[in-house]
């Protein structure tokens, strides 16, 4: 998995949230793995973190690496974008080939997907703290969009598709299942998924998440898995809404 000494013991945890222990760490598939600030720590098919033997994964996707007492992650890939996250201040973002961005936020979610595969890893890192803003009172006027409003049903369907993931004890890898598979798992018919699937991208589409839509304004074929991308690491769905796929199946068996 890596070839640095995976951290594992129990350490009391320090205001921030962090472990006095270990300062600053990769945890993946429930393995800590410490960095040093003097030395860069790569991500990929065959790097210090070697995730999968994935043809469509990049050797060396990801670098986390220290600047003047700060950390950053950078994008070494040429096709592979990864959703990063910090769900206690509301933050997500887009890291494309060639970007990077500072870790300022403690624990930061990174999710991308290779080929068929979801990948799901966290970055625990003592920096600068961004704190949530508070949010003031205003009367009147429009709601800032930006925020999706999901149907249940629709909710429904985004849980299905990053069930396995969601799943997991901890970060780690996932398969998406085929428009075919979820709506079985569901008990709805494949005309039904499908449409509410279109109805969520060109909702997500509308509040400007990107890879809802190919070129010349139609849908993209690898919708699904951009749609996964997006609601596990900006906590649209997470692992308490599980329930709702049984619940949804036994009610359509019933039915």
């Amino acid at each position: 998995m890596s070839d640095q000494e995976g951290f594992t013991g129990a350490t009391d945890p320090s205001p921030d949230g962090l472990p006095d222990a270990v300062m600053t760490y990769v945890e993946y598939c429930g393995e800590r793995m410490p960095l040093d600030a003097d030395r860069r720590f790569f991500i990929g098919r065959e790097a210090d973190l070697s995730i999968d033997d994935n043809p469509y994964l990049h050797r060396r996707f990801l670098v986390v690496h220290n600047e003047n007492g700060l950390w950053w992650l950078t994008n070494l890939g040429t096709h592979l974008s990864a959703s990063v996250s910090a769900g206690d201040v509301g933050f997500s973002a887009t890291l494309g080939p060639g970007a990077r961005m500072p870790l300022v936020f403690g624990e930061t979610t990174i999710v991308f997907t290779a080929g068929p595969t979801t990948y799901e890893l966290s970055v625990f890192a003592r920096a600068p703290q961004v704190r949530a803003v508070t949010r003031p009172n205003f009367d009147g006027g429009r709601t800032t969009q930006g925020v999706p409003t999901l149907t249940e049903s629709q909710k429904l369907l985004i849980v299905v598709l990053a069930e396995e993931i969601l799943r997991r004890e901890g970060t780690g890898s996932s398969a998406i299942p085929s428009s075919a598979k979820a709506a079985a798992r569901l008990g709805w018919p494949l005309t039904k998924f499908n449409r509410k699937l279109d109805n969520v991208c060109d909702k997500l589409d509308q509040l400007g998440v990107s890879g809802m839509r190919a070129g010349g304004g139609k849908l993209a074929t690898n919708r699904r898995t951009k749609l996964v991308e997006y609601a596990v690491s900006s906590r649209i769905v997470t692992r308490a809404d599980l329930p709702m796929i049984d619940e949804e199946a036994a009610r359509n068996a019933v039915g």
